[in-house]
């Protein structure tokens, strides 16, 4: 492992943040409607702008991007914590079956919500709610005695996952045709449906669950040794596990209760920022949060100015770039593993 210096450390987010800074320009200034920069300049700064620009910006794309900062980063961030806390490079923030119990309370609500007078200003609390019982659940099942298994809580969130997936299917089978496009967005992962309040809420439980990570980084570290290692080490490892299975868990509900289920995000970005910086979370766990949002955000680009004015998915785009990339890391490490 790289020593890890003041400099270094700060060097590394700065780059990371300018690489934000250019993805959030990118953002405003791109879309169907070309705006020059001069033009979204003084809609930013509010300095006699026309109005039509003025909303573009500010009603439109500034919003949206800020909601895909703040998913993405949501999203890679958990993705490092239960990558350390699992010990397996291949968990995400699906694989603990939160996502899923995210989207079915949010699914109900976009299948059977119209008949008791609930619309779409209803689906984020449901998703959320569905993610907190969900990691309740988890912990129900998975606990024994105040130890959780790592082993327990994976196989659980498995078996939970394809329980979700066959009631979503349900769900989806008996629902009309806008219920069942609007089912199909979710699944797929979308950031077109903007509205200020939640981009608030996902920060909330972004911030908080920085705040409970970065000073348990060292602990993380620890863990790769071992829970046992860890411990005698000094980590308090169960009440680490439950606190930062508690924090992920909640920035993956309110991540998925904004923009459905992105994927790719929680397990590239890890993978790859490891590869480039090192696996210790004390850089690991603030540039996952950095890298997450510029990724996010520029592949929301690319889903709204595709050519011919249509927009797809931004799930569809993280897909398309994520899976070869994937493939790409895991065929670099099997030739690091196994190089004579």
């Amino acid at each position: 492992m790289k020593v890890l210096s003041p400099a270094r450390v700060a060097f590394s987010l700065a780059m990371l943040g300018s690489l934000l800074a250019l993805a959030l320009l990118l953002a405003v200034v791109s879309g169907a409607s070309a705006l020059p920069l001069s033009e979204v300049w003084r809609a930013l700064i509010g300095d006699d702008a026309t109005p039509a620009a003025a909303d573009i910006v500010l009603r439109v794309r500034l919003p949206r991007a800020l909601l895909g900062m703040a998913v993405g980063a949501s999203l890679a961030v958990a993705g490092v914590l239960f990558q350390a806390l699992l010990r397996n490079p291949l968990a995400d923030p699906f694989v603990l079956g939160v996502s899923g119990g995210a989207a079915l309370g949010g699914i109900l609500v976009l299948a059977l919500g119209s008949s008791f007078g609930l619309g779409y200003a209803a689906v984020p609390p449901a998703a959320f709610a569905g993610a907190t019982l969900t990691t309740l659940l988890l912990y129900a099942v998975a606990g024994v005695r105040g130890h959780v298994s790592s082993t327990h809580l994976l196989l659980t969130g498995v078996v939970f996952n394809a329980f979700a997936s066959a009631a979503i299917v349900f769900l989806a089978s008996i629902s009309g045709l806008t219920e069942s496009s609007n089912i199909f967005l979710w699944l797929i992962g979308s950031l077109s449906a903007i509205r200020a309040e939640v981009t608030g809420w996902v920060v909330f439980f972004l911030v908080a669950g920085l705040a409970c990570a970065l000073p348990m980084a060292r602990g993380l570290n620890l863990l790769a040794l071992g829970e046992e290692s860890a411990q005698q080490l000094g980590i308090d490892v169960e009440r680490q596990k439950r606190l930062l299975l508690l924090a992920t868990s909640f920035m993956v509900g309110a991540a998925v209760s904004v923009a459905g289920l992105i994927g790719f995000v929680g397990l590239i970005i890890p993978h790859l920022l490891r590869l480039v910086l090192g696996p210790d979370h004390r850089l690991l766990v603030p540039a996952a949060a950095l890298g997450g949002a510029v990724f996010l955000v520029v592949c929301d680009t690319a889903a709204r100015t595709l050519p011919g004015g249509r927009e797809l998915p931004v799930g569809a785009i993280t897909a398309v770039a994520g899976g070869p990339l994937f493939l790409w890391l895991l065929r670099r490490q099997q030739r690091r593993v196994f190089a004579p």
